[in-house]
């Protein structure tokens, strides 16, 4: 029987996509089914059948989950930016679970699975970073985030991801652009001023930064803006302007303003102090980025007389917490911005044992081996699209006896993994962490070990 369009069909669903979707299969066909769990059957009408895959509408269960829940969100079918609040946090762990092991054996071919994942603790309002899209909903103005894959705002009052003092900032220029009828910037006809309100909120101190995104300043009306927000937000620290000129979805881009207080944000993890400018790279869950560091610490270092390379070390956060049981740490990272960061939480940090080298994981790596540094152990943390060729071939090529990978996107953690398998190394240990809860991303911390010959 061929699938065609309104179609209804039972079936039990049995299986998820890397994004956390349910799966069924009807008629010999994967049918892909938001909001569904494992276990559940539903009767599904058919949206749209291509010839490589088959969308579905779940419409009625006929067997419901124990870990369905509903979602404590209003906006939780129309945001698009949480994709499994209708699941317990457990089914949530374990399906992340099964998304790093499905990779493991599907993509990277390994016998090799992980057995634990690191919940967090805190689920609801962690994030210390939110990016509010600003829009107009009603004839007003408000925050809110893109639906998936369109630029169509679902207005968002209270997130259960962002901190009250992000949502309570945001709020705040909203409030302001309405009284004084400045407008949001339109894509399409260039007009308008503000484009996005992001802001960061430190965990462990109480500096808090917002950053107003705009096409073009305020003009003669800064100086109102900035004493209606310190009066309606006065926990904030500082007040930035970001002038984004460009076209396109790059938020942070352009010139950047210090209005009020200050644009730096002091916070720490695994007991380092780090400043962070607006633009920096932060990991956005600080209490799980610390869980996650200090596996990759036990994973990579095993002496105090250990020489470890940290390749994609970014601002220095996984190489200054290596260089506290290691003997050295040489960080490698493209963003010239980046290593001077790095460089300077290394030294505020009193750690000498630490340098950063600026060029991409390939380059430094090559450079590694032609200068003769024999490394105990190298740790990678690229980014979603994993090593390059270059990088792993120069890696396996230099024999450390240990290669610590930290992955955001298993499928990419599972082809360099089977790459490297290839090339004499094994995976003996990992672990997931959950960084991201609600969302369907997943962090890994993979242990390799060189063969014996």
């Amino acid at each position: 029987m061929e699938l065609k369009k309104n179609q209804l069909h039972t079936a039990e669903i049995t299986g998820y996509t890397s994004e956390g979707v349910g799966v069924c299969r009807i008629e010999g066909r994967a049918v892909f089914v938001k909001h569904t769990i494992v276990g559940e059957v539903w009767e599904i009408r058919i949206l749209k059948v291509t010839r490589s895959a088959v969308y579905g509408k779940a419409e009625r269960c006929l067997g419901v989950s124990d870990s369905r829940q509903e979602p404590p969100c209003p906006v939780y079918r129309k945001c698009g930016g949480c994709a499994l609040l209708h699941m317990d946090y457990e089914a949530e762990k374990q399906m992340k679970l099964g998304r790093i092991n499905d990779a493991l054996k599907h993509i990277g071919r390994l016998e090799f699975q992980v057995s634990e994942i690191i919940g967090a603790e805190q689920t609801e309002h962690y994030r210390n970073k939110a990016i509010y899209a600003v829009g107009m909903v009603g004839g007003k103005v408000c925050k809110g985030f893109y639906r998936v894959g369109t630029h169509e705002i679902t207005p968002v009052d209270r997130c259960l991801l962002q901190t009250e003092l992000s949502d309570q900032a945001a709020d705040a220029v909203c409030d302001w652009m309405n009284q004084h009828d400045v407008l949001p910037y339109d894509e399409q006809t260039g007009k308008g001023t503000v484009r996005h309100i992001f802001t960061r909120t430190a965990k462990h101190t109480s500096d808090a930064v917002l950053t107003i995104v705009t096409a073009r300043g305020f003009g003669a009306e800064t100086e109102d803006l900035v004493a209606f927000i310190r009066e309606n937000c006065p926990a904030l620290t500082g007040i930035v302007l970001c002038v984004n000129k460009q076209k396109g979805n790059v938020v942070l881009a352009g010139d950047f303003y210090t209005l009020w207080g200050k644009a730096e944000m002091t916070d720490t993890l695994c007991g380092l102090c780090f400043e962070i400018a607006p633009q920096a790279f932060f990991q956005v869950n600080p209490k799980q980025a610390e869980r996650l560091y200090e596996k990759a610490e036990e994973y990579a270092v095993h002496s105090p007389a250990d020489t470890v390379l940290d390749l994609y070390c970014g601002a220095g956060t996984i190489s200054l917490c290596l260089a506290k049981k290691a003997g050295r740490v040489i960080g490698a990272e493209i963003v010239p911005e980046a290593i001077e960061n790095a460089k300077a939480n290394a030294e505020r940090n009193g750690v000498t044992n630490a340098e950063f080298l600026c060029a991409d994981a390939g380059a430094a790596a090559k450079t590694f081996a032609e200068a003769g540094i024999h490394p105990d152990c190298i740790v990678v943390d690229p980014p979603r699209k994993g090593l390059s060729e270059e990088a792993l071939l120069t890696i396996a090529s230099m024999n450390p006896e240990r290669i610590v990978y930290v992955s955001c996107d298993p499928g990419t953690l599972a082809r360099d993994l089977k790459l490297l398998t290839i090339r004499g190394y094994s995976p003996a240990q990992g672990v997931g962490v959950d960084m991201f809860p609600h969302s369907h991303h997943i962090e890994t911390a993979i242990q390799l070990l060189r063969n014996a010959l």
